[in-house]
Protein backbone atom coordinates (compact mmCIF):
# COMPACT_ATOMS: atom_id res chain seq x y z
CA UNK A 1 0.00 0.00 0.00
CA UNK A 2 1.76 2.81 -1.03
CA UNK A 3 2.25 6.41 1.71
CA UNK A 4 0.85 9.53 1.30
CA UNK A 5 2.67 12.56 2.39
CA UNK A 6 1.41 15.33 4.14
CA UNK A 7 3.62 18.80 4.47
CA UNK A 8 3.33 22.37 4.36
CA UNK A 9 4.21 25.01 1.66
CA UNK A 10 5.07 28.37 2.98
CA UNK A 11 7.17 28.95 5.80
CA UNK A 12 5.75 26.29 8.34
CA UNK A 13 2.35 27.40 10.98
CA UNK A 14 0.51 26.30 8.06
CA UNK A 15 -2.67 24.23 9.96
CA UNK A 16 -0.70 20.83 9.18
CA UNK A 17 -2.13 19.43 12.50
CA UNK A 18 -5.36 20.16 11.54
CA UNK A 19 -5.68 17.90 8.46
CA UNK A 20 -3.68 15.22 10.02
CA UNK A 21 -5.81 15.21 12.37
CA UNK A 22 -9.21 15.35 10.41
CA UNK A 23 -7.64 12.80 7.98
CA UNK A 24 -5.67 10.33 10.22
CA UNK A 25 -8.68 7.93 10.85
CA UNK A 26 -8.51 6.96 6.87
CA UNK A 27 -5.07 5.52 7.76
CA UNK A 28 -3.37 2.90 9.83
CA UNK A 29 -0.12 4.88 10.90
CA UNK A 30 0.54 8.48 10.87
CA UNK A 31 4.95 8.89 10.79
CA UNK A 32 6.76 11.84 11.57
CA UNK A 33 9.16 12.35 9.58
CA UNK A 34 11.54 15.57 10.39
CA UNK A 35 12.05 18.42 12.51
CA UNK A 36 12.01 18.72 16.27
CA UNK A 37 10.20 20.45 19.11
CA UNK A 38 10.03 23.65 17.26
CA UNK A 39 6.88 22.62 15.54
CA UNK A 40 4.10 23.26 16.53
CA UNK A 41 1.09 21.25 15.58
CA UNK A 42 -2.53 22.65 16.82
CA UNK A 43 -5.68 20.36 16.91
CA UNK A 44 -8.89 21.86 18.08
CA UNK A 45 -11.49 19.38 18.91
CA UNK A 46 -14.85 18.59 21.82
CA UNK A 47 -13.65 22.07 23.38
CA UNK A 48 -9.95 21.67 23.45
CA UNK A 49 -6.80 23.44 21.57
CA UNK A 50 -3.95 21.29 21.93
CA UNK A 51 -0.37 22.04 20.71
CA UNK A 52 1.46 18.87 19.50
CA UNK A 53 5.61 19.41 19.18
CA UNK A 54 7.18 16.06 18.54
CA UNK A 55 4.55 13.52 18.51
CA UNK A 56 2.64 12.69 15.25
CA UNK A 57 -1.13 14.37 14.91
CA UNK A 58 -3.12 11.66 14.61
CA UNK A 59 -2.58 10.47 18.36
CA UNK A 60 -5.96 11.26 19.66
CA UNK A 61 -7.62 8.96 17.00
CA UNK A 62 -8.51 5.36 18.15
CA UNK A 63 -7.04 2.84 16.31
CA UNK A 64 -4.21 4.82 14.26
CA UNK A 65 -0.63 3.92 15.51
CA UNK A 66 1.89 7.28 16.03
CA UNK A 67 5.38 6.71 14.74
CA UNK A 68 8.47 9.24 15.52
CA UNK A 69 10.71 8.54 12.46
CA UNK A 70 14.89 8.80 12.84
CA UNK A 71 14.93 12.25 10.60
CA UNK A 72 13.39 13.50 13.58
CA UNK A 73 15.42 15.24 16.62
CA UNK A 74 14.03 14.40 20.29
CA UNK A 75 14.08 16.68 23.01
CA UNK A 76 13.21 14.27 26.11
CA UNK A 77 12.72 17.18 28.58
CA UNK A 78 9.39 18.31 25.72
CA UNK A 79 8.43 14.88 25.04
CA UNK A 80 8.24 13.98 28.57
CA UNK A 81 5.58 17.26 29.23
CA UNK A 82 3.81 16.34 25.62
CA UNK A 83 3.55 12.85 26.69
CA UNK A 84 2.34 13.75 30.40
CA UNK A 85 -0.58 15.97 28.78
CA UNK A 86 -1.46 13.50 26.30
CA UNK A 87 -1.81 11.22 29.03
CA UNK A 88 -3.67 13.41 31.38
CA UNK A 89 -6.41 13.06 28.64
CA UNK A 90 -7.41 9.55 28.61
CA UNK A 91 -5.27 8.44 25.78
CA UNK A 92 -3.12 5.56 26.19
CA UNK A 93 -0.50 6.78 24.52
CA UNK A 94 2.03 3.59 25.13
CA UNK A 95 -0.14 1.33 22.96
CA UNK A 96 -0.14 4.03 19.93
CA UNK A 97 3.22 5.83 20.07
CA UNK A 98 6.44 3.98 18.25
CA UNK A 99 9.80 6.06 18.43
CA UNK A 100 12.48 5.39 16.33
CA UNK A 101 16.12 4.35 18.03
CA UNK A 102 17.32 6.08 15.11
CA UNK A 103 16.25 9.25 15.89
CA UNK A 104 18.70 12.08 17.25
CA UNK A 105 18.58 13.18 20.78
CA UNK A 106 18.73 17.16 22.10
CA UNK A 107 21.16 17.49 24.94
CA UNK A 108 20.98 20.46 27.37
CA UNK A 109 23.98 21.62 25.99
CA UNK A 110 22.46 21.82 22.28
CA UNK A 111 19.79 24.78 23.50
CA UNK A 112 23.16 26.44 25.26
CA UNK A 113 24.78 26.19 21.77
CA UNK A 114 21.78 27.62 19.93
CA UNK A 115 21.34 30.64 21.82
CA UNK A 116 25.26 31.03 21.96
CA UNK A 117 25.33 30.97 18.15
CA UNK A 118 22.09 33.20 17.69
CA UNK A 119 23.77 35.57 20.15
CA UNK A 120 27.18 35.82 18.23
CA UNK A 121 25.25 36.28 14.81
CA UNK A 122 23.96 39.80 16.27
CA UNK A 123 21.52 41.89 13.28
CA UNK A 124 22.54 38.72 11.21
CA UNK A 125 20.62 36.06 13.51
CA UNK A 126 18.36 33.58 11.63
CA UNK A 127 15.47 33.50 14.18
CA UNK A 128 16.04 30.63 15.96
CA UNK A 129 13.74 28.93 18.50
CA UNK A 130 16.36 28.42 20.58
CA UNK A 131 14.98 24.74 20.98
CA UNK A 132 18.85 23.25 19.63
CA UNK A 133 17.36 21.83 16.60
CA UNK A 134 20.40 23.43 14.92
CA UNK A 135 23.40 22.10 16.83
CA UNK A 136 21.61 18.42 17.43
CA UNK A 137 21.66 18.28 13.59
CA UNK A 138 25.34 19.41 13.29
CA UNK A 139 26.00 16.70 15.43
CA UNK A 140 24.08 14.14 13.27
CA UNK A 141 25.98 15.59 10.32
CA UNK A 142 29.34 15.23 12.48
CA UNK A 143 28.52 12.00 13.54
CA UNK A 144 29.01 12.99 16.58
CA UNK A 145 24.94 12.73 17.61
CA UNK A 146 23.57 10.51 20.47
CA UNK A 147 20.29 8.46 19.37
CA UNK A 148 16.95 7.38 20.81
CA UNK A 149 18.41 3.71 20.85
CA UNK A 150 21.84 4.69 22.73
CA UNK A 151 19.80 5.13 26.03
CA UNK A 152 19.52 1.13 25.65
CA UNK A 153 23.36 1.07 25.61
CA UNK A 154 25.24 0.69 29.07
CA UNK A 155 27.75 2.94 28.07
CA UNK A 156 24.95 5.92 27.65
CA UNK A 157 25.87 8.34 30.74
CA UNK A 158 29.94 7.96 29.21
CA UNK A 159 29.21 8.91 26.09
CA UNK A 160 26.54 11.78 27.12
CA UNK A 161 29.64 12.86 29.43
CA UNK A 162 31.79 12.95 26.35
CA UNK A 163 29.66 14.89 23.87
CA UNK A 164 28.70 17.46 26.39
CA UNK A 165 32.41 18.03 27.47
CA UNK A 166 32.98 18.88 23.62
CA UNK A 167 29.91 21.13 23.88
CA UNK A 168 31.20 22.92 26.72
CA UNK A 169 34.50 23.68 24.97
CA UNK A 170 32.67 25.16 22.52
CA UNK A 171 30.74 27.47 24.86
CA UNK A 172 33.82 28.40 26.96
CA UNK A 173 35.18 29.88 23.61
CA UNK A 174 31.68 31.10 22.56
CA UNK A 175 31.78 33.27 26.28
CA UNK A 176 28.55 31.22 27.29
CA UNK A 177 27.51 29.47 30.58
CA UNK A 178 27.27 25.81 30.86
CA UNK A 179 23.94 24.33 31.20
CA UNK A 180 23.12 24.03 35.37
CA UNK A 181 22.22 20.68 37.50
CA UNK A 182 18.78 21.40 36.73
CA UNK A 183 18.47 21.28 33.19
CA UNK A 184 20.62 18.03 33.69
CA UNK A 185 17.67 16.57 35.60
CA UNK A 186 15.63 17.09 33.33
CA UNK A 187 16.75 15.45 30.62
CA UNK A 188 17.99 12.45 32.26
CA UNK A 189 14.62 12.23 33.30
CA UNK A 190 12.95 12.51 30.63
CA UNK A 191 15.23 10.09 29.57
CA UNK A 192 14.19 7.80 31.67
CA UNK A 193 10.24 7.57 30.69
CA UNK A 194 11.49 7.55 26.98
CA UNK A 195 12.90 4.08 28.26
CA UNK A 196 9.64 2.69 29.51
CA UNK A 197 8.30 3.20 25.46
CA UNK A 198 8.70 0.68 22.92
CA UNK A 199 11.79 2.20 20.66
CA UNK A 200 11.88 0.87 17.14
CA UNK A 201 13.69 0.13 14.21
CA UNK A 202 11.22 2.29 12.29
CA UNK A 203 12.44 2.02 9.03
CA UNK A 204 11.98 -2.21 9.07
CA UNK A 205 8.30 -1.15 10.97
CA UNK A 206 7.19 1.32 8.13
CA UNK A 207 8.60 -1.26 5.46
CA UNK A 208 6.66 -4.37 6.77
CA UNK A 209 3.67 -2.28 7.46
CA UNK A 210 3.84 -1.06 3.60
CA UNK A 211 4.65 -4.88 2.70
CA UNK A 212 1.39 -6.04 4.86
CA UNK A 213 -0.82 -3.24 2.83
CA UNK A 214 -0.97 -0.80 5.91
CA UNK A 215 -2.18 2.91 4.82
CA UNK A 216 0.52 5.11 6.03
CA UNK A 217 0.52 9.00 6.32
CA UNK A 218 3.95 10.98 6.55
CA UNK A 219 3.51 14.39 7.97
CA UNK A 220 6.10 16.86 7.98
CA UNK A 221 7.05 20.19 10.04
CA UNK A 222 7.92 23.58 9.28
CA UNK A 223 7.14 24.21 5.06
CA UNK A 224 8.99 24.32 2.09
CA UNK A 225 10.31 27.45 2.01
CA UNK A 226 12.29 26.32 4.92
CA UNK A 227 13.92 23.37 3.42
CA UNK A 228 17.85 23.20 4.01
CA UNK A 229 18.10 23.07 0.39
CA UNK A 230 15.29 24.75 -1.27
CA UNK A 231 14.01 27.37 1.38
CA UNK A 232 15.49 30.98 1.61
CA UNK A 233 18.72 29.87 2.97
CA UNK A 234 20.32 30.75 5.11
CA UNK A 235 16.53 31.22 6.66
CA UNK A 236 16.22 27.79 6.81
CA UNK A 237 15.50 25.20 9.34
CA UNK A 238 18.59 22.26 9.13
CA UNK A 239 16.30 19.42 7.74
CA UNK A 240 14.70 18.70 4.62
CA UNK A 241 11.37 19.75 4.92
CA UNK A 242 10.02 18.24 1.64
CA UNK A 243 8.76 15.09 0.41
CA UNK A 244 12.42 13.69 -0.69
CA UNK A 245 12.99 13.94 3.44
CA UNK A 246 9.59 11.65 4.07
CA UNK A 247 12.26 8.69 2.33
CA UNK A 248 15.09 9.84 3.97
CA UNK A 249 13.01 10.51 7.44
CA UNK A 250 11.32 7.68 7.33
CA UNK A 251 13.65 4.56 5.28
CA UNK A 252 10.80 4.24 2.62
CA UNK A 253 11.40 4.22 -1.15
CA UNK A 254 10.21 7.00 -3.66
CA UNK A 255 8.14 4.02 -5.03
CA UNK A 256 5.63 3.99 -2.40
CA UNK A 257 4.89 7.62 -2.08
CA UNK A 258 1.14 8.26 -3.72
CA UNK A 259 -0.84 11.24 -3.19
CA UNK A 260 1.27 14.79 -1.58
CA UNK A 261 -0.81 16.92 0.45
CA UNK A 262 0.46 20.71 0.56
CA UNK A 263 -0.89 22.97 2.92
CA UNK A 264 -0.81 26.35 2.46
CA UNK A 265 -2.72 29.10 4.49
CA UNK A 266 -5.37 31.76 2.34
CA UNK A 267 -2.49 34.04 3.26
CA UNK A 268 0.92 34.14 4.17
CA UNK A 269 2.86 34.25 7.60
CA UNK A 270 6.36 33.91 8.50
CA UNK A 271 8.56 33.93 12.00
CA UNK A 272 11.52 35.26 12.65
CA UNK A 273 14.09 36.59 10.22
CA UNK A 274 14.58 36.43 6.89
CA UNK A 275 12.97 37.20 3.42
CA UNK A 276 8.79 37.56 2.93
CA UNK A 277 8.24 39.52 -0.37
CA UNK A 278 4.67 39.41 -0.34
CA UNK A 279 5.08 40.95 3.37
CA UNK A 280 2.16 43.59 4.34
CA UNK A 281 3.90 46.29 7.16
CA UNK A 282 0.78 48.04 7.41
CA UNK A 283 -2.62 47.90 9.18
CA UNK A 284 -3.54 45.30 6.78
CA UNK A 285 -0.86 43.27 7.80
CA UNK A 286 -1.89 43.62 11.79
CA UNK A 287 -5.80 43.29 10.77
CA UNK A 288 -4.70 39.93 9.70
CA UNK A 289 -2.00 38.65 12.42
CA UNK A 290 -5.29 40.02 14.53
CA UNK A 291 -7.74 38.17 13.08
CA UNK A 292 -5.60 35.17 12.28
CA UNK A 293 -4.29 35.28 16.18
CA UNK A 294 -0.87 34.84 14.43
CA UNK A 295 1.29 34.38 17.28
CA UNK A 296 3.83 31.22 17.68
CA UNK A 297 2.22 28.14 19.27
CA UNK A 298 5.52 27.00 20.17
CA UNK A 299 7.38 30.80 21.18
CA UNK A 300 4.10 32.56 21.18
CA UNK A 301 5.99 35.57 18.44
CA UNK A 302 3.90 37.80 16.49
CA UNK A 303 4.18 36.26 13.35
CA UNK A 304 4.91 38.87 9.64
CA UNK A 305 1.80 38.86 7.91
CA UNK A 306 1.20 38.83 4.00
CA UNK A 307 -0.97 38.11 1.22
CA UNK A 308 -0.22 34.68 -0.52
CA UNK A 309 2.79 34.24 -2.84
CA UNK A 310 1.71 32.36 -6.02
CA UNK A 311 5.42 32.23 -6.91
CA UNK A 312 6.57 30.46 -3.87
CA UNK A 313 3.83 28.16 -3.99
CA UNK A 314 4.02 27.20 -7.79
CA UNK A 315 7.44 26.51 -6.80
CA UNK A 316 6.47 24.21 -3.54
CA UNK A 317 3.92 22.62 -5.55
CA UNK A 318 7.34 21.68 -8.30
CA UNK A 319 9.87 20.47 -5.73
CA UNK A 320 7.20 18.02 -4.07
CA UNK A 321 5.25 16.96 -6.45
CA UNK A 322 1.73 18.08 -5.03
CA UNK A 323 -1.76 16.44 -6.17
CA UNK A 324 -3.76 17.90 -3.40
CA UNK A 325 -3.97 21.03 -1.65
CA UNK A 326 -5.35 22.05 1.46
CA UNK A 327 -5.90 26.00 2.13
CA UNK A 328 -6.31 26.97 5.80
CA UNK A 329 -7.81 30.20 7.62
CA UNK A 330 -9.99 31.36 4.87
CA UNK A 331 -12.12 32.47 7.44
CA UNK A 332 -9.33 35.36 8.42
CA UNK A 333 -9.74 37.06 5.44
CA UNK A 334 -13.32 37.33 6.01
CA UNK A 335 -14.63 41.08 6.23
CA UNK A 336 -11.75 42.55 3.95
CA UNK A 337 -13.42 44.68 0.90
CA UNK A 338 -10.48 42.92 -1.33
CA UNK A 339 -7.61 40.43 -0.92
CA UNK A 340 -4.07 40.08 -2.60
CA UNK A 341 -2.09 37.84 -3.96
CA UNK A 342 1.48 38.23 -5.23
CA UNK A 343 1.32 36.78 -8.80
CA UNK A 344 5.00 38.25 -9.99
CA UNK A 345 8.07 39.11 -8.47
CA UNK A 346 9.89 42.03 -9.52
CA UNK A 347 13.87 41.00 -9.13
CA UNK A 348 16.71 42.72 -10.96
CA UNK A 349 14.60 45.12 -13.23
CA UNK A 350 12.55 42.38 -14.16
CA UNK A 351 9.24 41.21 -13.83
CA UNK A 352 9.32 37.19 -12.97
CA UNK A 353 7.46 34.60 -11.96
CA UNK A 354 9.77 32.49 -10.71
CA UNK A 355 10.99 32.07 -7.18
CA UNK A 356 15.22 33.53 -7.91
CA UNK A 357 18.02 31.71 -6.78
CA UNK A 358 19.39 35.01 -4.17
CA UNK A 359 15.95 36.79 -2.53
CA UNK A 360 18.20 37.51 0.78
CA UNK A 361 21.04 39.50 -0.40
CA UNK A 362 18.69 41.52 -3.24
CA UNK A 363 15.74 43.70 -3.51
CA UNK A 364 12.60 41.19 -4.51
CA UNK A 365 9.51 43.51 -4.74
CA UNK A 366 5.61 41.53 -5.14
CA UNK A 367 3.45 42.46 -7.97
CA UNK A 368 0.09 42.20 -6.30
CA UNK A 369 -3.16 41.07 -8.05
CA UNK A 370 -6.58 42.37 -5.76
CA UNK A 371 -9.54 40.25 -5.70
CA UNK A 372 -12.96 41.02 -3.94
CA UNK A 373 -12.86 40.23 -0.80
CA UNK A 374 -16.47 37.85 1.15
CA UNK A 375 -17.90 38.95 3.76
CA UNK A 376 -18.39 35.47 4.79
CA UNK A 377 -17.72 31.45 3.95
CA UNK A 378 -21.11 29.50 3.12
CA UNK A 379 -21.38 26.21 1.77
CA UNK A 380 -24.45 24.30 0.90
CA UNK A 381 -22.67 22.20 -2.09
CA UNK A 382 -20.85 25.51 -3.39
CA UNK A 383 -19.14 28.38 -2.02
CA UNK A 384 -20.35 32.00 -2.26
CA UNK A 385 -19.22 34.02 -5.38
CA UNK A 386 -16.41 35.64 -4.56
CA UNK A 387 -14.93 33.09 -2.02
CA UNK A 388 -15.61 30.42 -5.13
CA UNK A 389 -13.47 33.33 -7.57
CA UNK A 390 -10.59 33.25 -4.83
CA UNK A 391 -10.45 29.54 -4.85
CA UNK A 392 -10.80 29.44 -8.84
CA UNK A 393 -8.22 31.55 -8.98
CA UNK A 394 -5.32 30.35 -7.15
CA UNK A 395 -6.44 26.68 -8.64
CA UNK A 396 -5.60 28.53 -11.83
CA UNK A 397 -2.55 30.20 -10.74
CA UNK A 398 -0.49 27.83 -9.21
CA UNK A 399 -1.78 24.78 -11.43
CA UNK A 400 -3.13 22.33 -8.31
CA UNK A 401 -6.94 21.71 -7.43
CA UNK A 402 -7.77 22.91 -3.63
CA UNK A 403 -9.43 19.64 -2.32
CA UNK A 404 -9.89 20.75 1.23
CA UNK A 405 -10.72 23.68 2.19
CA UNK A 406 -10.58 24.68 5.90
CA UNK A 407 -13.37 27.35 6.88
CA UNK A 408 -12.66 27.69 11.01
CA UNK A 409 -10.41 26.17 13.54
CA UNK A 410 -12.37 23.15 14.98
CA UNK A 411 -12.14 19.60 13.63
CA UNK A 412 -15.08 19.87 11.74
CA UNK A 413 -14.70 22.74 10.01
CA UNK A 414 -13.66 21.58 7.09
CA UNK A 415 -15.14 21.24 3.37
CA UNK A 416 -13.92 18.30 1.08
CA UNK A 417 -13.90 20.07 -2.23
CA UNK A 418 -12.51 16.76 -3.92
CA UNK A 419 -11.82 13.39 -2.64
CA UNK A 420 -8.59 12.10 -2.21
CA UNK A 421 -8.20 8.14 -3.28
CA UNK A 422 -6.56 6.06 0.04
Amino acid sequence: MPVDVLLGLQWGDEGKGKIVDVIAPRYDVVARFQGGPNAGHTLEFNGKRVVLHTIPSGIFRDGVINIVGNGVVIDPVTLKKEIEYIESQGVDIRKRLFISRKAHLILPTHRMLDAASEALKGKSKIGSTLRGIGPAYMDKTGRNGLRAGDIESKDFISRYKALTEKHSELLTFMKYQSPNSESERDFFEGVELLRSFKLVDSEVVLNNYLNSRKKILAEGAQGSLLDIDFGSYPYVTSSSTITAGACTGLGIPPTSIRNVIGIFKAYCTRVGSGPFPSELNDETGERIRRQGNEFGSTTGRPRRCGWVDIPALRYACMINGVTHLAMMKSDVLCGFEQVGACVNYFYEGEKTGIMPFDIVHREVRPDFRMLRGWKEISFAGNFNSDFADYISFLEKEIGVKISFISTGPGREEIVVKEEMAV
